[in-house]
């Protein structure tokens, strides 16, 4: 398999990686108290779609829970396997959680809507993770859901 193809970006790649979705790990995922914030309500509305939400806060270090769920602080402190890491960080920011995200394994990355980073994305994809870049977590499983 050459690295691209490890680039989703055509709507049949997409369905097929949200139908192997269970464990979603959010990277910068907010609390509660911000639930009018994407990084709150993408994650919740997931769900309530029946996916495992594994919080990574990087705001707010006192918290210990989100949407009920234990929170983390790096990737590679989550235990067990991550069907996905959601990405809500600056474009500028994502090149500082590469290593963590190697450190993890995850079997794929999605960069939300307006989030795109090149060069990470052909390293995950190099390394065989699966990437998506600027699309809606939420949009996309929302639509596939519907149709299953």
């Amino acid at each position: 398999m050459n690295w691209q193809d490890h680039l989703l970006t055509t709507p049949a790649q997409i369905e097929a990686l949200l139908a192997r979705l269970r464990r979603v790990a959010v990277l910068g995922m907010r609390s509660e108290r911000l639930a009018d914030r994407p990084a709150h309500y993408v994650p919740a509305a997931l769900k309530d779609m029946g996916l495992q939400i594994v919080p990574v806060d990087l705001h707010e270090p006192q918290l210990q829970s989100i949407l009920g769920e234990p929170v983390y602080r790096r990737l590679a402190d989550i235990p067990g396997d991550i069907d996905l890491v959601d990405v809500f960080r600056r474009p500028v920011d994502i090149p500082g959680h590469l290593d963590d995200i190697l450190a993890k394994r995850p079997a794929a990355v999605w960069l939300q809507t307006g989030i795109r980073h090149d060069a990470v994305a052909e390293r995950l994809a190099r390394e065989g993770i699966d990437v998506v870049q600027d699309h809606c977590l939420m949009v996309e499983y929302r639509h596939w859901h519907a149709r299953r």
